[in-house]
C-alpha cells in the first residue's frame, strides 16, 4: 500500500503546525494507520528553526494527551514539494506563501487545513502566540475537528484500510 504524506504549515512552526502534527499523529496512531500516513510540520519563515514548540502549545496539547516535546521547528524546503502529498496551511497568509514557493504543477496539493473541519465555520486557525491560554485551547479544538475530517478524507480518497483487531 502506498504511503500518503501530510505536511502541516504555519508561519514559525512553533504553535499551530506542530500542534496539528501532534494531534493528527495521535489520531492516526489510534486508527492503526501510522504505517501508511507520514506526518510532519514546517514553517514558511525561519524564525524558530531547531526550537521546540511553544511551551504553551506543549502544555495545552499535553492536557489532551498529546506530547509535542520531540518536535523541532523547521522551514519549508523545496524538496518538501516532491516529498509530500498534502500541504495544509493554517491560514491564508501561509497558504499564499506556499503557493509562491510551489511550482504550478504542485499547487494542487496546497489547501487550508480547516477545509476538513465539520464543526467550525472559520477557514483559518488563528495564531495563539500573542494571546492567552484560551487561544491555545481553541486552536486545539479546531485542529481536532479538522484532523478527524482529514483522516476520513485520506481513508476515502486513498482507500486506506484500518487494521482489524
Amino acid at each position: 500500500m502506498k504511503q500518503v504524506s501530510v505536511l502541516f504549515v504555519c508561519m514559525g512552526n512553533i504553535c499551530r503546525s506542530p500542534t496539528a502534527q501532534g494531534v493528527f499523529e495521535s489520531l492516526v496512531q489510534r486508527s492503526g494507520l501510522a504505517e501508511v500516513i507520514r506526518i510532519d510540520s514546517a514553517g514558511t519563515h525561519a524564525y524558530h528553526i531547531g526550537h521546540q514548540p511553544d511551551s504553551r502549545s506543549q502544555q495545552a496539547a499535553l492536557g489532551r494527551g498529546v506530547d509535542l516535546s520531540k518536535q523541532r521547528a523547521r522551514q519549508v524546503q523545496t524538496t518538501d514539494f516532491s516529498d509530500f502529498d498534502y500541504f495544509l496551511a493554517m491560514d491564508l497568509h501561509n497558504l499564499q506563501a506556499l503557493q509562491r514557493f510551489a511550482q504550478a504543477q504542485q499547487a494542487k496539493n496546497l489547501q487550508l487545513f480547516m477545509e476538513f473541519a465539520s464543526r467550525w465555520r472559520e477557514r483559518e486557525v488563528p495564531d495563539p502566540y500573542y494571546g492567552g491560554s484560551q487561544g491555545f485551547e481553541r486552536v486545539l479544538d479546531m485542529i481536532e475537528d479538522a484532523s478527524e475530517g482529514l483522516l476520513e478524507h485520506l481513508i476515502r480518497t486513498h482507500q486506506l484500510e484500518r487494521p482489524v483487531n
